[in-house]
């Protein structure tokens, strides 16, 4: 057995390279780590059925933490293992300072099954990143017009968009009226132009969904490589045995990281998984 049992990996800058491909060498490298009994967890900021694509190519079995942790679900046959709840009136304040903000608030909800992610008040929005979010994710939202003071049951996440610094300022805004109650925080998606100020319930992270799966499967966090590239990825850097930053990484993931691989455009992922299969 492999010294890491667990190798939990973020998509975005990580698994994908920057054209948003999984690579032959990272996928073979993933299915050299599965063959040795290394369980592969995909660990991500995007919705399931966005993730979901990545998984059957990989040919190997791979629950899939989403929504930066907010919602796991086994790939095979979409089952929910865990979902991350808001107290309601948490969420309605919250709601209330995005609005107060001038924001929109996109929220997730369990509803794969049900043919669509996400819970928004409109689709004709002024913000142009939240249009083009829009556009470019066609078919997949709900609209209740009465969302911002309304939200539906079973919220487990959400965002609003616009400028780097509009968000930071929502986030801190939001920390402030909801203090110890939300996890939030601030990046961007190279699939989008603008920055997401993200929240979820207070300790719901990529990290708390990892270690649920490893608590099913007897893992310990010494037994455990986590590898990322941003913000969110933090707390499951520094929680791993091996906690590891994309060369690409943000400078306050690479701080946090006991070791750097190369960056995604150069299969950076194959790279670890040769360290934790001791391939080098």
């Amino acid at each position: 057995m492999p010294r890491y049992q667990l190798l939990a990996i973020d998509i975005d800058g990580t698994l994908v390279n920057s054209r948003d491909e999984l690579t032959p060498v990272v996928r073979d490298a993933l299915r050299r780590a599965a063959v040795a009994g290394v369980r592969l967890v995909l660990a991500t900021g995007r919705r399931y059925s966005r993730a979901l694509p990545l998984v059957e190519p990989l040919g190997i079995e791979a629950p899939i933490v989403s929504a930066a942790g907010a919602l796991i679900k086994d790939a095979l046959d979409h089952r929910t293992l865990h979902q991350a709840n808001f107290e309601r009136a948490d969420l309605v304040q919250a709601l209330s300072v995005v609005a107060a903000h001038g924001c929109d608030a996109v929220l997730y909800t369990d509803s794969y099954a049900e043919g669509f992610d996400f819970y928004c008040p409109t689709l004709s929005v002024a913000e142009p990143t939240l249009a083009e979010y829009y556009e470019l994710n066609p078919d997949c939202a709900r609209v209740q017009s009465d969302l911002m003071a309304n939200p539906p049951p079973g919220i487990f996440g959400g965002f609003a968009m616009g400028t780097r610094e509009r968000m930071l300022e929502l986030h801190a805004a939001l920390q402030a009226a909801v203090p110890g109650k939300l996890y939030t925080h601030v990046l961007r998606s190279p699939k989008y132009r603008g920055f997401m100020c993200e929240l979820a319930p207070a300790g719901a992270t990529k990290w708390s969904g990892i270690r649920r799966l490893a608590d099913d499967w007897n893992i310990p966090n010494e037994a455990i490589c986590a590898v990322g590239d941003d913000v969110n990825d933090l707390p499951m850097v520094i929680e791993a045995g091996l906690g590891v930053a994309m060369g690409n990484a943000v400078e306050e993931l690479k701080q946090a990281a006991d070791r750097i691989a190369p960056d995604h455009d150069a299969d950076g992922l194959a790279e670890v998984v040769r360290w934790i299969l001791d391939e080098e």
